[in-house]
C-alpha cells in the first residue's frame, strides 16, 4: 500500500543528486578577478587573446590562479585582491585601448563544477553594491523624427517622378502633400503607397484643393517605437563597457523604460557622462587602401608617405581591423552623409548567393546625395566611421559595386554575428530618442555585504524555527516534513544557479517566504494523517488517505498563490520580478518535495511493515479520549 516502484525512488535520488551538484558552487564563494572584454565589435574574445594575457601575466610576474574563456571575455582568477589590482593595471597596459579590463568576481568552486555547467548565482546590485538608473525614453521623439523621416522621402519621390504638388508639410504626426489637380494627387498616392507601405493615406478635398495624408500605421508606430528602444538600449551597451564593469544589467521594464544597472561603480557623475554622450556616424570614400594592391584605388607612395606621418592635403590616415591585423586606409576628410540620414539598418542574405549581408535604408535627402556620389565612384571604396568621443572606428570600408540610392546593401562578412554586430552598431551611433534618468540609486558594497548577511540569517533562523516545532509537534513525520524542507530549498538554489537568475534582496525574501509557505503542505499531510487515525482506520491505511485526500487541497492553495506569483512577475518590475521568480519556482519545487519526498521517506521508513500497529505522529486524540477528558 505504501511503497514507490524502484523508479521512483531512483528519480527522487536522481533530482537530489542534482539538486545537490547544482547548488555546490554557491557555497565555494567568489575569488577577486579580472574580465577582459574586447571594446570593439570586429575583436573577438577567442584563444589567442586568452594566450596573450596568459603571456602578459607570466611577464608580470602574476601568476592567476586560473585562467577562463566564455564567448565575450577572457577571465582571470587570483588569490588576494593585491594581485587583481596590479594584473588589471598590467593587462590595461599591455593589451591597449582595443580592450577593457574590468574587475569581477568569479566562484571558487572547482574546474570539474563548472565543466559540468554548474555554476553559482550572480549578486544583483543591492548585495554587491554598486549604482541603478531608471531611464525613461521619450517615445513621442522617436515617432517625430521617423514623421520627418517620411516627409522628406515623401518630397524626394515626388521630385523624382516629376509629380508636382503645392508643398508638403508636417504638422504633429500628420504629413500633408496638396495639389492643384485631382489626377496628380491620385498618381501621388499611388507612388507613395508603392515605396512606403507604412503610411495609411487618405485623400481630402477642401476649399477647391486637392489635398492627401499620411500618418504612421499602428503596426508601423509599434516598430519604430520598439526600434527607437532597442537602439537605445544597444548604444547604453556599448557605452557601458568604457565604465569597465564587469556583467552590467541593461534590460527593458515596460514599453518605455530600461532599467541601468552597474555593480561595482559608485562614481555616479561619471556613469551619468557615459550614459548620456552622444556619438555620430559618417560615410567617407576612400582615397587609398593598403589591401588593394594593383588596383586604381591603390596609391604605395601615397599610402608609404601618409603612413610615415606626410598625409596628403584633405585626407586622415585611419586603420581597419580585419582578421587579427590592421590595415593602413587613406580616407577623404569631405563626409558624405552622416548617421542622421540613416533611418534603418538589419542584417540578412542575399538571395542570390545567401551571403551574409547588412540592408541599409537612407532618407530621402540622405538618398539623393548617396545616388549623386556612388554613380560617379563605381568599383571604389567607401568607408563607415563610428565616431565616439571624438575617436573615430573605421567599422567597414567596402567596394561600392554600382550606383545606390535610399536603399543599399554591404556584403563582405564572415559571419551572421558580424552582420548583427554591424547592423546594431549602425542604428547605434546615437540614441534614437531622447532619454531622462528618472529614478537613480546607489548602494555601497559594505552596505551589500550586510544585506547578504542578514538575508542568509533570517533564512537559516527561520528553518531552525521552524524545523524545531515540527520535529516537537509531529514527531517522526515531523523530522521528514523537515527533510523535504531542506531538499525544497535545495532544489531551489539550483534551479536558480542552473538558470544563472540574479540573487537579490528580495530573492532572498522570496526564499525565506517559500521555506514557511513549503510547510503548510506537509502540515496539511500530517494533520489529515492524524484525522484518519483518529477516524480508526489502521495506520498504513492512515499514511495512504493522508497523502491521497491532502492531495487536493495542496494543489488548490499552490495554485491561487502560482497565479499571483505569475501576475507579480508579467506587471511588476525589478526587484518584484526578481520576488516573482524566486516565489514561483518555490511552488513548483514545494510540490514535489512536500508530496513526493515526504512520502517516499515515509514509505521507506513504515512501507515495508505488514503489521504496523502505531506511526510516530505526535498526540492523536479520539473522539473517546477527548469524551473521557472532559468528565
Amino acid at each position: 500500500m505504501n511503497r514507490y516502484p524502484l523508479w521512483k525512488y531512483v528519480v527522487i535520488l536522481l533530482a537530489l543528486a542534482s539538486g545537490l551538484l547544482y547548488t555546490l558552487p554557491n557555497l565555494f564563494g567568489e575569488a577577486p578577478a579580472v574580465q577582459v572584454s574586447p571594446l570593439k565589435p570586429n575583436i573577438r574574445a577567442d584563444a589567442s587573446l586568452m594566450n596573450r594575457v596568459e603571456e602578459s601575466l607570466k611577464q608580470g610576474e602574476l601568476p592567476p590562479d586560473g585562467v577562463f574563456l566564455d564567448q565575450a571575455s577572457v577571465k582571470v582568477r587570483f588569490r588576494t585582491t593585491d594581485e587583481q589590482l596590479k594584473a588589471k593595471d598590467l593587462l590595461q597596459a599591455k593589451l591597449g585601448e582595443d580592450y577593457v579590463v574590468a574587475l569581477n568576481l568569479l566562484s571558487n568552486s572547482p574546474r570539474w563544477l563548472a565543466s559540468l555547467g554548474a555554476l553559482p548565482m550572480y549578486l544583483g546590485l543591492d548585495l554587491r553594491g554598486g549604482v541603478h538608473f531608471l531611464l525613461q525614453v521619450d517615445m513621442t521623439a522617436a515617432l517625430t523624427k521617423k514623421i520627418e523621416s517620411f516627409a522628406g522621402d515623401i518630397r524626394g519621390a515626388l521630385r523624382d517622378k516629376r509629380i508636382q504638388h503645392a508643398g508638403v508639410t508636417r504638422a504633429d504626426d500628420v504629413i500633408s502633400v496638396r495639389f492643384r489637380e485631382a489626377a496628380m494627387r491620385e498618381k501621388a498616392m499611388a507612388e507613395i503607397a508603392k515605396a512606403m507601405p507604412d503610411l495609411e493615406l487618405r485623400a481630402q478635398d477642401e476649399a477647391g484643393e486637392f489635398r492627401l495624408t499620411a500618418t504612421l500605421k499602428p503596426e508601423a508606430r509599434s516598430a519604430t517605437q520598439k526600434f527607437a528602444l532597442e537602439q537605445n538600449i544597444t548604444t547604453l551597451r556599448n557605452r557601458v563597457n568604457e565604465l569597465g564593469v564587469a556583467e552590467p544589467i541593461i534590460q527593458q521594464q515596460g514599453s518605455d523604460r530600461v532599467v541601468v544597472q552597474l555593480p561595482g561603480v559608485q562614481d555616479t557623475a561619471k556613469a551619468k557622462d557615459i550614459l548620456g554622450r552622444t556619438a555620430t556616424l559618417e560615410i567617407r570614400m576612400v582615397e587609398a587602401h593598403a589591401g588593394d594592391a594593383g588596383s586604381r584605388n591603390y596609391d604605395p607612395q601615397k599610402m608609404e608617405q601618409a603612413i610615415a606621418g606626410q598625409v596628403p592635403f584633405g585626407t586622415e590616415l585611419h586603420y581597419v581591423q580585419r582578421e587579427g591585423a590592421k590595415e593602413a586606409i587613406l580616407l577623404s576628410k569631405q563626409i558624405v552623409i552622416t548617421g542622421e540620414r540613416l533611418t534603418d539598418a538589419s542584417p540578412g542574405f542575399d538571395q542570390t548567393d545567401n551571403r551574409p549581408i547588412v540592408s541599409v535604408t537612407l532618407d530621402g535627402q540622405g538618398a539623393r546625395i548617396f545616388q549623386q556620389v556612388t554613380r560617379e565612384a563605381v568599383k571604389r571604396r567607401m568607408a563607415i566611421l563610428l565616431i565616439d568621443r571624438g575617436k573615430p572606428e573605421v567599422l567597414t570600408a567596402p567596394v561600392i559595386q554600382s550606383e545606390l540610392g535610399a536603399r543599399f546593401q554591404i556584403t563582405g562578412f564572415r559571419s551572421t554575428e558580424e552582420t548583427k554586430d554591424l547592423a546594431l552598431l549602425l542604428r547605434a551611433g546615437a540614441l534614437a530618442a531622447p532619454m531622462e534618468i528618472i529614478e537613480e540609486r546607489t548602494v555601497g558594497p559594505s552596505l551589500g555585504a550586510e544585506n547578504i548577511r542578514i538575508g542568509f540569517q533570517s533564512t537559516w533562523y527561520g528553518f531552525a524555527a521552524i524545523a524545531v516545532f515540527m520535529a516537537a509537534y509531529y514527531m517522526m513525520f515531523g523530522v521528514f516534513s523537515i527533510v523535504a524542507l531542506a531538499a525544497n530549498v535545495l532544489f531551489l538554489v539550483a534551479l536558480l544557479s542552473m538558470l544563472q537568475a540574479t540573487l537579490t534582496l528580495p530573492g532572498m525574501a522570496g526564499i525565506a517566504l517559500t521555506i514557511g509557505m513549503a510547510i503548510d503542505a506537509n502540515v496539511l499531510i500530517n494533520e489529515r494523517i492524524r484525522e484518519e487515525l483518529r477516524v480508526g482506520n489502521t495506520p498504513q491505511a492512515a499514511i495512504h488517505a493522508g497523502y491521497d485526500r491532502a492531495w487536493n487541497t495542496i494543489f488548490d492553495s499552490n495554485l491561487t498563490t502560482l497565479i499571483a506569483g505569475v501576475f507579480l512577475f508579467i506587471l511588476g518590475s525589478g526587484p518584484v520580478k526578481g520576488f516573482a521568480v524566486v516565489l514561483c519556482l518555490g511552488i513548483l519545487t514545494s510540490q514535489f518535495s512536500a508530496v513526493v519526498v515526504s512520502r517516499a521517506l515515509a514509505n521507506v521508513h513504515y512501507g515495508r511493515r505488514r503489521r504496523l500497529e502505531h506511526v510516530s505522529i505526535g498526540q492523536v486524540w479520539k473522539p473517546d479520549d477527548k469524551d473521557k477528558r472532559e468528565k
